[in-house]
């Protein structure tokens, strides 16, 4: 099939009142467990890199990882995608280097002047057949090259998304309702709760246009426990609970970013496995385990979370 973009997979989405996840790879290993689960469901998948992902992996080798999982996978439609750019300059690499769909993020940066930096990304990516997702509003929380202190995070504000979405052409919008980045997205005794308030009154605002949600990792505590288990120390690791993002994709938002999770996954399995196994030195040994743990995940997001599973079939025929 080939790199796809999401404007097909946000319209199915949209109308059927599920989400695509959009998870964050950063090596072979992650590919793998990623588009195997969505392979094995029959689930459309994004496959999103970030700008700390390039530094680390290298943009050619992350591209031709992703090109083999298509290969591996050709019943399933994939879209690789830039998480926040911070910049034109980065948005055009990934655009001239093969990506389907780009988000610039310039949502720390005044209203107006957010609208002009997304507006000359959205010219120069749809002059070459790629998708922009932009943000208004700022989550708080640590990832990658992301961060944002703790109460300084800001809500969208519903009254300005129908001007900026004009303005700027954009293809999707990320809001700010409560998720947050990184795996302390709550202080502990709290009740996570989303402004769903806020989200209904974008839809109001913009009828049929895909919302997207960053910070969306649930932080299972089964993953928790277990980093702890076994040497870690990540005490108070709190996320958004999967029923509110379930409710979230059978609304308005078409793509749900999921990254936190997934390291969870691996660490505490690799933790493990170093533990019970103090001999071995093999990459492949621990990674293998790391690896289904990243499988199983995305299987349980796309069949739990997202409602994406058997939907493969709607954007193939």
């Amino acid at each position: 099939m080939g790199l796809v973009t999401t404007t097909e997979m946000f319209q199915k989405a949209y109308n059927g009142g599920y989400a695509i996840g959009a998870f964050n790879v950063n090596n072979m290993e992650i590919v793998q467990g990623i588009t195997e689960a969505a392979g094995e469901l029959n689930s459309p998948v994004i496959l999103q890199v970030s700008k700390g992902a390039r530094a680390y992996a290298n943009h050619t080798y992350l591209v031709k990882l992703v090109e083999a999982a298509i290969i591996e996978n050709p019943q399933i439609p994939i879209a690789l995608h830039l998480d926040h750019g911070d910049s034109f300059e980065l948005c055009k690499s990934c655009i001239d280097g093969g990506f389907t769909s780009v988000m610039i993020d310039a949502s720390s940066k005044p209203f107006n002047e957010n609208i002009e930096v997304t507006k000359k990304v959205v010219e120069y990516a749809h002059a070459h057949g790629v998708v922009v997702e932009a943000e208004l509003g700022t989550l708080a929380g640590v990832e990658d090259e992301v961060s944002v202190e703790a109460g300084k995070e800001m809500y969208t504000r519903p009254e300005e998304v129908e001007e900026f979405v004009s303005k700027t052409g954009c293809d999707s919008l990320a809001i700010a309702i409560g998720t947050s980045h990184g795996a302390y997205k709550f202080k502990p005794g709290t009740k996570p709760q989303l402004r769903f308030d806020v989200l209904e009154e974008c839809t109001k605002r913009l009828p049929g246009f895909p919302i997207v949600l960053h910070g969306s990792s649930s932080v299972p505590q089964e993953f928790v426990e277990m980093v702890n288990q076994y040497g870690g120390n990540m005490p108070g690791a709190i996320g958004v609970p999967e029923d509110q993002l379930r409710h979230a994709a059978e609304l308005s938002v078409c793509k749900i970013n999921i990254d936190s999770d997934i390291r969870l996954a691996m660490t505490g399995n690799i933790r493990k496995y170093f533990a019970e196994h103090p001999d071995h030195f093999d990459p492949r040994q621990y990674l293998k385990p790391a690896r289904q743990a990243v499988k199983d995940m995305v299987a349980h997001k796309i069949t739990n979370v997202l409602g994406s599973a058997g939907k493969a079939a709607d954007l193939t025929k």
